[in-house]
């Protein structure tokens, strides 16, 4: 990683402070773009699971009930523990946190490849949502150390990176593990490997400005929100995260199936189709950002509610074609919440990043675990297609932004 402490060898203090203030106001591309493609690659890795979901239900006779539980015991693992993590390493942090949970995930994704039996799915799932609850919200950590106080930006381009990682892994599934079979998982593997060097790196780089972190910890923004109105805006943005993740977990685990039954399409077709409403998932997520910086974070939620409902309520009616443009119609517009989401609620709570993006992205995956084993009984119960139907109206709740107060910040 880039090292820009060049003055810190000076005995002399002015320049240290000086040093470290030019450094508290850059951006540093390099570090931010490493926890990015950190995040694709460990995300593409998650995204394998539910990528030969089709493969594992014809393999092992699994119901959809079944495969929701998989889900669920995932994303619960992956949710239930990044809060804490988030809230302990705020008050002692912990970089080796960073590779250390790449390990677990290594060992995950080596076990699915290798799993006989319904049980060691389960426990290959929960060691890969062990994995990521130890990264997200470190990882998040190290994107606002180097975003320069382009919060936004830094955010969406760290998110950007898992998106992006989530889209490629069911592509890569459908042409690697659809084909070859269960122990092809396997070849994820290295990946992994890669993952466990960058974030080396990215911890190098943390050690070594730790110092920038100190010198903005005193300067961030001090939110004049009320304790009524932060309590308000968490509930709201607990609904917001509710119809959001529920509504983008029936993509993310049930596309494939929904498209398989309704059109017919071969599995490795229906991936296409999945990767193309991911990428644009990734592409909403990068534009949310920098967009949130400019005209405020409100104002990006209301858009990505509000503004894909109508899109949504078409979807469950549309033919092949426009099911696919509205699915990344929906993917695109839904997706640029979630950067504004998480730095909104880090400007309400400041100081405790480490727990905020923890509780956020644990929020992310236990409502998506418990949305798609939900839905996995309605499926099973009602048929796929009833399904989508139902989530269609899922974006109306974005009404709720109404009271979200505004986050005016002062300096200290």
């Amino acid at each position: 990683m880039s090292d820009n402490t060049a003055t810190l060898g000076s005995t002399a203090a002015p320049p240290r402070e000086s040093s470290s203030a030019s450094q508290a106001q850059d951006f540093v591309l390099r570090t931010v773009g490493a926890v990015a493609f950190a995040h694709l690659l460990n995300d593409l890795i998650q995204a394998v699971l539910p990528a030969v979901y089709p493969m594992l239900k014809t393999q092992f006779s699994l119901s959809f009930a079944e495969i929701g539980r998989i889900a669920l015991v995932y994303q619960i693992t992956a949710s239930l523990l990044q809060p804490w993590i988030g809230l302990y390493t705020d008050k002692h942090p912990k970089p080796y946190l960073l590779p250390m949970g790449m390990v677990v995930t290594l060992v995950g994704i080596g076990l699915l490849a290798v799993a006989d039996s319904y049980p060691m799915l389960l426990v290959a799932s929960s060691l890969i949502g062990v994995g990521s609850s130890t990264f997200h919200p470190e990882a998040s950590r190290v994107a606002r150390m180097a975003s320069g106080g382009r919060f936004g930006t830094a955010q969406s381009t760290f998110q950007v990176g898992g998106n992006t990682g989530s889209a490629i892994g069911p592509l890569m599934a459908a042409a690697i593990v659809i084909p070859n079979g269960q122990r092809a998982i396997g070849w994820f593997m290295p990946v992994a490997v890669l993952a466990i060097w960058v974030l080396l790196r990215v911890t190098g780089w943390r050690l070594k400005h730790a110092h920038v972190h100190v010198a903005t910890a005193g300067k961030q923004a001090v939110s004049n929100l009320s304790h009524n109105q932060i309590v308000r805006a968490v509930v709201v943005i607990a609904i917001l995260l509710f119809a959001k993740f529920v509504y983008i977990a029936a993509f993310t685990n049930y596309f494939t199936f929904y498209l398989i039954e309704r059109f017919k399409l071969p599995v490795q077709t229906s991936q296409l189709y999945l990767f193309a409403f991911l990428a644009a998932v990734a592409a909403g997520t990068f534009a949310g950002g920098p967009v949130g910086d400019r005209i405020g974070r409100k104002a990006v939620i209301w858009i990505s509610f509000l503004g894909v409902a109508p899109f949504a309520l078409l979807l469950p009616h549309a033919n092949i074609f426009w099911t696919a443009v509205l699915a990344i119609v929906v993917g695109l517009v839904m997706a640029s919440a979630f950067a504004a989401l998480v730095v909104y609620a880090q400007e309400a709570v400041p100081g405790r990043v480490g727990m905020v993006a923890g509780l956020m992205f644990g929020l992310m995956f236990g409502i998506g675990g418990i949305g798609a084993a939900g839905l996995g009984h309605l499926a099973d119960t009602n048929g796929i297609v009833w399904v989508y139907k139902l989530c269609a109206y899922l974006p109306l709740l974005g009404i709720v932004t109404a009271f979200l107060p505004d986050t005016r910040e002062c300096k200290r």
